[in-house]
């Protein structure tokens, strides 16, 4: 497969978003947090308009080539692409509650030590941006303009997973979670590069990234701790739904 330069700049793009994460969470005074906090809520909601105005419509499209593909004797064959989403959705929720349940622990641990916690809630989010990464040459091979669409979608959306990262686990993140992400858009852009992706993986592949974003997004913005911002929320949901309406 040729390499694709439009998906190769995108991917170091993404993965910037992680290495400038450090850069961009340098003060933590009041203003600039309340500011930064806006605009992750204008990410969750770009996030998840791009999952209901663009994705959801797709992998309705995706679970017509998966039945075609697999036949019609294949054993719940109407539900398997939707089920994949929803396992997505489960297993990054159930990540999410064990990092919840051992958060007194961690903090009342040596500072600045990682735990197998921090591991597991770092390996995670490496593979799933390792998945987004490599599902970049395929977006470019549908034009510029759909990997363009997927790709600043992305971006933010990948603000909202450095910034929920950065917030539970603090400078343990900084000095070397955020490159281990970073490296992992990489690799699965080069994954991506090198294999050629026949259509029934794609479309398991992409229910996968449906429901890892509707959660991550969620999580994001939900009142509670994270104190998400309603406003800029359906701001973002809105614009990002007009724009993909109009492309």
């Amino acid at each position: 497969m040729a390499i694709s330069l439009g998906s190769l700049a995108v991917g170091a793009t993404l993965a910037l978003v992680y290495a400038l994460g450090a850069w961009l969470n340098e003060s933590d005074a009041g203003e600039r947090v309340w500011t930064r906090r806006r605009w992750v809520s204008v990410a969750a909601g770009v996030s998840v308009a791009y999952v209901f105005v663009d994705v959801l419509p797709e992998l309705a499209a995706q679970h017509r080539t998966f039945r075609e593909a697999a036949g019609e004797g294949l054993l719940f064959a109407e539900q398997r692409i939707y089920v994949l989403a929803l396992l997505s959705f489960v297993v990054l929720y159930g990540l999410e509650h064990i990092v919840l349940a051992s958060r007194e622990r961690r903090r009342e641990a040596a500072a600045g030590a990682p735990d197998p916690v921090y591991w597991l809630h770092l390996g995670g989010f490496a593979a799933y941006s390792a998945l987004i990464g490599y599902l970049l040459v395929e977006r470019a091979e549908r034009g510029p303009l759909a990997l363009a669409v997927y790709g600043l979608a992305m971006a933010l959306h990948f603000l909202i997973v450095d910034h929920s990262l950065r917030e539970e686990h603090g400078r343990i993140y900084d000095r070397g979670g955020r490159w281990v992400l970073a490296t992992s858009v990489l690799a699965g852009w080069v994954l991506g590069a090198a294999t050629p992706l026949p259509e029934v993986v794609f479309a398991r592949l992409f229910a996968v990234l449906a429901g890892g974003v509707v959660i991550t997004s969620l999580k994001a913005e939900l009142p509670g701790e994270r104190e998400g911002r309603f406003w800029p929320f359906c701001l973002g949901a809105a614009a990002y739904a007009v724009l993909l309406f109009l492309t």
